[in-house]
């Protein structure tokens, strides 16, 4: 479906016009106004405008995709033309034209003709060992939708792990071993105290 919008009494001549619509025909409706925002010359900016148009009246008008929508012509007429004089050489008169231009853009749109950029990296090559065929990814997708979800019954239990045998506490010394060994100490003091006589005895007899 055309769609288009025109542009009156623009004050740019045609033949300026007419460079600017030469590379536009057949782009897309979104690659063209980047051209347009890129080109140095003043007209392009006219035409961006008039392309702009086109673009509202079909989205709005008539419901199309703006995404599809290719420029099919760009027409540039001549309008009006102001005449104006500067007086020059010996005092004559000389013309000065200045010319007016109709621009009218038309749109139509053409599903599929606009290519969608791809990805401005591309990734990385992977090995082919680590990539799963088709097939294969399949068959998991079906073996993970029949398998029913696990429980904390399902689950496998780790065995228990066999406990250290702590070190059996020595018992407390009962009160029968405590006058046993009251006696022991007793009788070495005895025995000490007889070593202690028996000196004292020899050292007497000889200082006797």
């Amino acid at each position: 479906m055309e769609v288009q919008a025109k542009a009156k009494w623009v004050r740019t001549s045609p033949s300026k016009v007419r460079l600017v619509a030469r590379t536009l025909r057949d782009l897309p409706v979104s690659e063209a106004l980047v051209a347009c925002s890129f080109m140095p010359k003043a007209a392009a900016r006219d035409v961006a405008k008039v392309i702009r148009s086109a673009q509202a009246n079909a989205e709005n008008n008539f419901n199309l995709v703006k995404d599809d929508l290719v420029i099919k012509d760009i027409r540039v007429e001549p309008g009006p033309m102001l005449k104006r004089g500067q007086p020059r050489a010996m005092g004559r008169l000389f013309s000065i034209f200045k010319r007016t231009s109709h621009i009218t853009a038309i749109v139509e749109d053409r599903p599929g003709v606009v290519k969608r950029r791809t990805a401005a990296l591309p990734r990385a090559p992977q090995p082919a060992a680590s990539r799963p065929t088709p097939a294969a990814a399949a068959a998991a997708r079906a073996a993970a939708a029949l398998t029913p979800a696990t429980t904390e019954s399902d689950e496998p239990v780790a065995p228990a792990r066999p406990k250290k045998e702590k070190a059996k506490a020595q018992p407390a010394p009962t009160a029968s071993k405590a006058p046993a060994e009251g006696k022991k100490t007793e009788a070495k003091k005895t025995q000490a105290k007889k070593k202690d006589d028996g000196k004292k005895d020899t050292k007497e007899k000889k200082s006797k």
